[in-house]
C-alpha cells in the first residue's frame, strides 16, 4: 500500500473519481466532504467500483478545529488532493462571499495545518478561469500565459488561492505543490456507478443536456449564440472526468515522490481542443441518438468566449494525457444519467 492521500471535497464529481484512480493505483484515501453538494452513499459507489471503501469525515474545511481532529485521527496521511470549494460561475457573481469565504478559509485551513501534521504535498484544483479571455496570440494557452483579471468571483478565488499557494511556499513552509488548472470536465465512469449529480438546478453544460434528454428539464438554454467563433457559441475544452482523475495521481506520484522539484509547479489539464458549446450539443445527439429540445437565451454574466489549453507540459513533464473520446464520453454521461433513473423507479 502507497501513502495515504487526504481528497477534499471526495464525494463530489472530480473528487469521487479521483478517489477511485487513487484507490487503483495503490494509495489509502480519506475523504472528508460537508455533503453541500453532494451525497454520503457515494462512498458506497467507490467502494463498489474499487472492492475498497474509503474513509470518511464529514468536515467542512472551513471549520479549522474540526480539520485538526482529521489530521489527529489519521496521522499517517502524506499528501492532500483539495477539491473541495463552491464551483459554479454564475453563483459565484450572485453570492459572492460566500465564495471568497469557502473557498480562500478552507485553503488557508489546510496550508497551516500540513506541517504542523507532517504533511508534504498538495494538489490544489485550479481552473482555466485565471487566464481569463486569452488573447488570440494565447489561444491554446500555455501556463506562461498571462494571467487577467477574473471574470467571476469564482475564477477570482482561484487566481487568489494560487497566490496563497505560492506566497506561502516562498516564506519557507516545507511542503510542496502541484497546482493543476482544468478546462472543463465532463463524463461519468464508465460502470456508471458514480457520476456528476449536482443538487438543484444544473449549473454545468453536460447535467443539463442529460436532463433535458430525459425529460427532467423541459428545455435546454444555451446562454449566448452571437459569441465571435464559428458557430456564434462559448467554446471550451471539454476533458473526460476519468483521464482528470489520473491527472491527479500522476501529480501525487510527482508531489511526493521527486524531491529535486520546484516546490510548486502548475500544469493545465484538458484535451488541447475546443469544442463549442453547440458541436457538445450535437455530438451528444449524434452519439445518443436523443434529440434535444433546445432555444437560446442572453449571454450568462461570467462566462468566457472561448479557451482551450496547450497541455504539451502535462504531456512531457507528468508523463499524462487524455486519451479519451469526446462520442465515448457523451455516452458515458447518458448512461449514468440512465442509471439515476434506474435507480428511482427502483
Amino acid at each position: 500500500m502507497k501513502e495515504t492521500i487526504l481528497v477534499t471535497g471526495g464525494t463530489g464529481f472530480i473528487g469521487s473519481h479521483t478517489t477511485v484512480e487513487l484507490i487503483e493505483a495503490g494509495y489509502r484515501v480519506v475523504i472528508i466532504d460537508n455533503l453541500s453538494n453532494s451525497k454520503v452513499n457515494v462512498i458506497d459507489g467507490i467502494e463498489k467500483i474499487t472492492g475498497i471503501r474509503p474513509a470518511f469525515e464529514k468536515v467542512d474545511c472551513c471549520d479549522k478545529d474540526a480539520l485538526e481532529q482529521v489530521f489527529s485521527k489519521y496521522p499517517e496521511v502524506k499528501g492532500i488532493i483539495h477539491f473541495a470549494a463552491s464551483k459554479a460561475v454564475g453563483e459565484s457573481v450572485e453570492k459572492p462571499l460566500m465564495y471568497y469565504r469557502n473557498n480562500i478559509n478552507s485553503l488557508v485551513n489546510l496550508l497551516e495545518l500540513m506541517p504542523i501534521h507532517g504533511v508534504e504535498g498538495i494538489i490544489f484544483s485550479s481552473s482555466c478561469t485565471v487566464y481569463g479571455q486569452p488573447s488570440k496570440e494565447n489561444l491554446p494557452v500555455t501556463e506562461e500565459a498571462p494571467i487577467q483579471k477574473a471574470l467571476s468571483p469564482y475564477g477570482n478565488t482561484k487566481q487568489i488561492n494560487e497566490e496563497i499557494i505560492q506566497d506561502y511556499i516562498h516564506s519557507g513552509a516545507s511542503i510542496k505543490a502541484v497546482i493543476l488548472r482544468y478546462f472543463n470536465p465532463i463524463g461519468a465512469h464508465p460502470s456508471a456507478i458514480i457520476g456528476e449529480l449536482p443538487n438543484g438546478v444544473p449549473m454545468n453544460l453536460i447535467p443539463f443536456v442529460t436532463q433535458t434528454a430525459m425529460g427532467i428539464r423541459e428545455q435546454l438554454k444555451i446562454f449566448g449564440n452571437d459569441y465571435d467563433t464559428p458557430d456564434g457559441t462559448c467554446i471550451r475544452d471539454y476533458i473526460y472526468v476519468v483521464d482528470l482523475a489520473k491527472a491527479h495521481v500522476k501529480a501525487m506520484e510527482r508531489v511526493l515522490g521527486e524531491k529535486e522539484n520546484a516546490p510548486v509547479e502548475i500544469f493545465n489539464i484538458g484535451t488541447g481542443r475546443g469544442l463549442s458549446t453547440l458541436e457538445i450539443i450535437k455530438g451528444f445527439e449524434k452519439a445518443t441518438g436523443v434529440r434535444l429540445n433546445r432555444t437560446f437565451a442572453p449571454r450568462r454574466e461570467g462566462d468566457i468566449e472561448k479557451v482551450w489549453g496547450n497541455v504539451d507540459k502535462a504531456n512531457n513533464i507528468l508523463g499524462w494525457k487524455a486519451e479519451a473520446n469526446i462520442e465515448d464520453v457523451l455516452r458515458s454521461a447518458w448512461k449514468w444519467q440512465k442509471k439515476l433513473r434506474e435507480d428511482r423507479i427502483q
